[in-house]
């Protein structure tokens, strides 16, 4: 069995190539052993080896989940992600329009639309930004945009949720995500709002790279099992 399994953010910088050719497996081999042999390709790797977690067909999975042919393999970095679902849940590498993304979820029902757009800063922890530089799954990002929406949507009586996030350099000043929500009543619009941001910053298969005017970093941090629903909307620190 021959299998390509693709690389994002950080495993792809490191390993210089965003796909991984692996031939002649054996028919009983998992996610986890896909990953032990691109580890063992690409030494460069070995810091992010207890790190990462698998993704076949665009779902999370487990490392002894069993590959069959024509699968589509990722392994994934911790991440730092009326209308159609490809409008309402978009990658894109275009500039955000965000009144366009407000039109998108208001509806003649609607007595408020909440909307977070997260912007690019000129500084974080005491070091100067140049610019960012984000990557993404693009396929699993939407996905899970939905997974979020319809969770909300469990939660609160809203109306239509969109998220929108953009991929490439982004300069400073340049909006990186938005998530719109709207809603009879603002209470409902705001607390549904919050919650997407949050729950899309930690578990949508999206990495933001941060470069400074002395270096540059992957940003990543603990991600969340896609099957675990955030315990409170209280939003995470900025």
């Amino acid at each position: 069995m021959d299998v390509t399994v693709r690389l994002y953010a950080s495993l792809a910088e490191r390993a210089g190539v965003r796909e991984v050719a692996l031939s002649q497996l054996p028919p009983s081999i998992t996610a986890g052993d896909l990953g032990a042999a691109v580890f063992e390709r690409f030494p460069t790797l070995s810091p992010l080896r207890e790190s990462v977690v698998f993704a076949v067909n665009a779902e999370y999975v487990r490392p002894d989940h069993l590959i069959r042919p024509g699968d589509e393999v990722a392994l994934i970095p911790p991440v730092s992600g009326g209308a159609t679902a490809s409008e309402l849940f978009r990658i894109t590498e275009a500039p955000l329009d965000v009144p366009a993304i407000q039109r998108l979820v208001h509806r003649d029902a609607s007595g408020a639309v909440s909307i977070f757009v997260g912007v690019v800063r000129n500084t974080n922890q005491g070091r100067d930004v140049d610019h960012l530089e984000y990557d993404a799954y693009p396929a699993m990002a939407t996905k899970v945009m939905r997974q979020i929406a319809s969770e909300a949507q469990e939660r609160w009586n809203i109306h239509e949720i969109a998220m929108h996030h953009r991929i490439g350099r982004l300069a400073i000043g340049e909006a990186s995500v938005a998530v719109a929500v709207s809603a009879p009543h603002r209470g409902d619009a705001i607390a549904a709002c919050q919650y997407g941001i949050d729950r899309l910053k930690a578990i949508v298969p999206i990495w933001k790279k941060e470069v400074w005017t002395d270096g540059a970093h992957w940003v990543e941090g603990s991600l969340a099992p896609r099957d675990e629903a955030a315990s409170s909307p209280e939003p995470s620190a900025p």
